[in-house]
C-alpha cells in the first residue's frame, strides 16, 4: 500500500506539471464554452414565437358571427397565444395594415374573408388559420340545416383535438436549443482524459521511453504502478471535470437541472470512459506519440461532431439513420445523458445511456489489460 501511494503520489505532480494535458481538458473546454455562450446567448430568444398582430372588421357581419368571435377569443388567449386582435373600423384597419402595425385583418361574411399587404410566414399562418376556421363554419351551417339536435355534440366534438401519439411525461424544464452544445462541449473533455490514459500506457512501455524502462526496473509489480498512476489520472480529470461543471453553471449560467448526484455521476463515468479509451488505443497503436494523439483527437472530434456540438440536428439525423452509431459512440451517450436528466423524468433512457458507458469501459480496460500483459522486454 505504501509503494502504491508513494507512485500515485508522484505520478498526481508529473500530472500537474504537464500544461498540455491540462490544456485540453480544462483550458479548452472553458475558452470553448465562452464562446459558445456569446454566439447563442440570443439562440432561445429567437426562436421564441410572438403572437401574429392582426385586426377585424368589427361590422354588423362581425357582431352577428359568435362563432368567429369565440374562435377569436380562444386563440389570443393562453400561455402562447397563436395571435393579438382589436376590433376597428374599415378605415382602421387599412391604416394599420398600411403602418405595418398588423400582418392582416379579418372580414366577417361567408366566408370569412383576409387581408394582407406582403407575404411571410405571419400571413402563411394566418391563412392557414382561417382556412380552418372557414372550414368548421360551413360545417356548422351545413349539420345546423340538416340536423340541427346534434349542433350541441358536433360542436363540443370540434373542441376536442384527437391525439395519435403517446406523449412521454417529461420534467417542467423549460426547453433550449444551445443545452446540447455544452453538453456535448462537456462530453468532449470527459473524452479528452484519453490523453491521461494514452499517457499512462507511455510511461510503462519501457521501449518507448526512459521513464518507462525505469518503472520496469522498479521493485513494483507492472499491474500496480499502473493503477496507482490510472488513479491519479482519474484524480486529476475529475478536478478538471468538476471545474469545468461548475464554470457552466456558475459563472455561464447553464441550466442542468435539478439531478445533481447524477449529474456529477454521468462525468464520473464519462471521465472514466475517457480515461481507459486513451489507454486502450495507445495500447493498440505501436507507434509514436504524435500518431497517438491524432487518433484521440479524430475519434473525440467526430464523435462530438456526431453528437451535435458543431451542428445541433446532427444528432438527431444520426439516430434517424445509423441509430447504432448513436449507441457506439461515448460522447454521444454522455450527452445524452445529460440530456435525458434535464428532459425526461423517466430515468430509463439516462440508465441505459449510463451502462453503455460502463460497458465501454469494461472493453477498453480488458483490452488494455490483454495488450500489455503479452509484451515481453529481450533487455531495457
Amino acid at each position: 500500500m505504501e509503494m502504491f501511494m508513494h507512485v500515485y503520489k508522484y505520478r498526481l505532480k508529473k500530472l500537474l506539471r504537464t500544461k498540455e494535458m491540462i490544456f485540453w481538458t480544462l483550458a479548452f473546454p472553458i475558452l470553448l464554452s465562452v464562446f459558445f455562450h456569446l454566439a447563442f446567448q440570443n439562440l432561445d430568444r429567437a426562436e421564441a414565437f410572438d403572437p401574429i398582430a392582426t385586426a377585424v372588421v368589427a361590422d354588423a357581419a362581425y357582431q352577428e358571427n359568435s362563432f368567429f368571435q369565440e374562435v377569436l377569443k380562444e386563440v389570443s388567449s393562453g400561455q402562447e397565444p397563436l395571435l393579438t386582435y382589436r376590433e376597428v373600423s374599415l378605415e382602421e384597419a387599412e391604416a394599420l395594415l398600411g403602418s405595418g402595425d398588423i400582418y392582416g385583418y379579418f372580414l366577417a361574411g361567408d366566408p370569412i374573408a383576409m387581408t394582407v399587404k406582403t407575404s411571410g410566414l405571419s400571413q402563411n399562418i394566418l391563412r392557414l388559420f382561417l382556412d380552418q376556421v372557414n372550414q368548421r363554419f360551413s360545417m356548422i351551417k351545413s349539420i345546423s340545416m340538416v340536423n340541427p339536435e346534434s349542433m350541441e355534440s358536433f360542436v363540443k366534438a370540434l373542441g376536442e383535438s384527437v391525439t395519435y401519439t403517446i406523449e412521454k411525461e417529461k420534467s417542467t424544464a423549460p426547453p433550449s436549443q444551445i443545452l446540447n452544445y455544452f453538453y456535448s462541449l462537456i462530453a468532449m473533455a470527459c473524452m479528452y482524459g484519453a490523453f491521461f490514459g494514452s499517457d499512462e500506457i507511455t510511461d510503462i512501455e519501457a521501449n518507448i521511453s526512459m521513464r518507462a524502462a525505469r518503472i520496469q526496473v522498479a521493485p513494483v509489480h507492472k499491474l500496480k504502478a499502473f493503477a496507482a498512476s490510472s488513479l491519479a489520472s482519474y484524480t486529476v480529470l475529475l478536478v478538471n471535470t468538476s471545474i469545468l461543471l461548475l464554470f457552466l453553471s456558475y459563472v455561464l449560467g447553464i441550466d442542468f437541472g435539478e439531478r445533481a448526484f447524477y449529474i456529477v455521476l454521468t462525468a464520473f463515468a464519462g471521465t472514466l470512459t475517457g480515461i481507459t479509451f486513451g489507454s486502450f488505443i495507445s495500447s493498440l497503436v505501436k507507434k509514436n506519440e504524435n500518431i497517438k494523439a491524432a487518433v484521440i483527437v479524430a475519434v473525440t472530434m467526430g464523435g462530438s461532431f456526431l453528437a451535435g456540438m458543431m451542428y445541433a440536428q446532427m444528432k438527431y439525423i444520426v439516430y434517424d439513420k445509423v441509430p447504432v452509431l448513436a449507441y457506439l459512440n461515448p460522447v454521444n451517450l454522455i450527452t445524452d445523458s445529460f440530456y435525458s436528466l434535464y428532459y425526461f423524468t423517466d430515468m430509463g433512457r439516462y440508465f441505459q445511456n449510463l451502462a453503455l458507458l460502463l460497458v465501454m469501459t469494461v472493453v477498453f480496460g480488458l483490452g488494455t489489460y490483454l495488450s500489455l500483459r503479452r509484451r515481453r522486454y529481450a533487455s531495457i
